[in-house]
């Protein structure tokens, strides 16, 4: 467009240039020749437009949004039409109490009130992206910066609406996963309103006042020494009753010897026990007494 209208000038000037009787008419051609030639490259380039992928553009004229969208590729349209071009790919936008990590400088995190009156801090990124066919209505109604109209200040909205319904211990732990959900569900609805679509929100951290989480940690501290006192009670039950099946075992052995251990018995032993001291290298005669009792001689002697 800058060319078209240096060109235009050029132009007009060479014309003007050429009524004069002065030495400056001779110049009126080149003038004229080069507003010619930029005048044509102006509006060359003003009438071909490349929409790049991921966008779409929306063409408006003096100030008057038009319907149609541009798709990705190179388009001829009209060379006073002013182009637009907008990002339908996946975005995010974070909210974060660490310094450079959000969308903003600083300190950018969403601080809520717990149901019991607390004060917990919350990280949270938002992924969204622009409805193509919507493009057209979000630049009429919303403009380019439609980032901190909407995504922004609905989404803090939303978070400190539905904290209300939890404790600050219910968000950190047991209903993260559900205050999630609950947020989305009020979301989506707010976006697809205003032209987007709300992909995915994420509660990157939550943050409990420092007294709250010193009682969380001593909580935690006190269950596991429990589970572990707990532990050792069923250790120690275990090798009691181990000894007590032992010591039945022992008792049941000896009753069960008693009973059957007979004189016969006992002779048919003693014979079993001569009889190998009788092969035994060491010994070289074996000399039974009066009471029946074995006499070895050893030959080392």
């Amino acid at each position: 467009m800058f060319f078209l209208v240096l060109g235009i000038l050029l132009l007009i000037a060479g014309f003007v240039i050429a009524g004069r009787t002065d030495n400056l008419r001779r110049y009126s051609r080149p003038i004229q020749i080069l507003g010619t030639l930029m005048a044509l490259a102006g509006l060359s380039s003003a009438s071909f437009v490349q929409i790049d992928p991921g966008e779409v553009g929306v063409q408006t004229l003096y100030g008057k949004v038009q319907n149609d969208v541009l798709t990705s590729g190179l388009h001829f349209i009209n060379p006073l039409m002013e182009v637009h071009k907008m990002d339908i790919k996946t975005q995010n936008y974070t909210m974060s109490a660490v310094r450079d990590e959000g969308a903003k400088e600083g300190d950018d995190a969403i601080r809520v009130l717990s149901s019991d009156g607390l004060e917990v801090v919350i990280d949270l990124t938002v992924l969204y992206r622009v409805l193509p066919t919507e493009a057209p209505r979000i630049l009429r109604e919303t403009g380019l910066d439609y980032t901190d109209k909407i995504v922004r200040p609905l989404a803090r909205t939303r978070i400190r609406d539905n904290a209300v319904y939890y404790d600050a211990v219910s968000l950190y732990s047991t209903k993260r996963d559900e205050f999630q959900r609950r947020i989305f569900e009020s979301i989506t609805g707010e976006f697809q309103k205003r032209g987007l679509v709300l992909e995915q929100l994420l509660i990157r951290n939550i943050q409990l006042p420092q007294a709250v989480k010193t009682s969380i940690e001593q909580k935690m501290t006190a269950e596991q020494d429990a589970q572990k006192m707990q532990y050792v009670l069923q250790k120690e039950q275990q090798e009691a009753q181990r000894k007590r099946v032992e010591a039945q075992g022992i008792a049941d052995y000896q009753r069960i010897i008693s009973e059957s251990l007979t004189d016969r018995q006992l002779q048919y032993e003693f014979i079993k026990a001569q009889l190998e001291i009788a092969k035994s290298p060491n010994t070289k005669v074996i000399i039974l007494g009066k009471a029946n009792t074995p006499v070895m001689l050893d030959t080392k002697n």
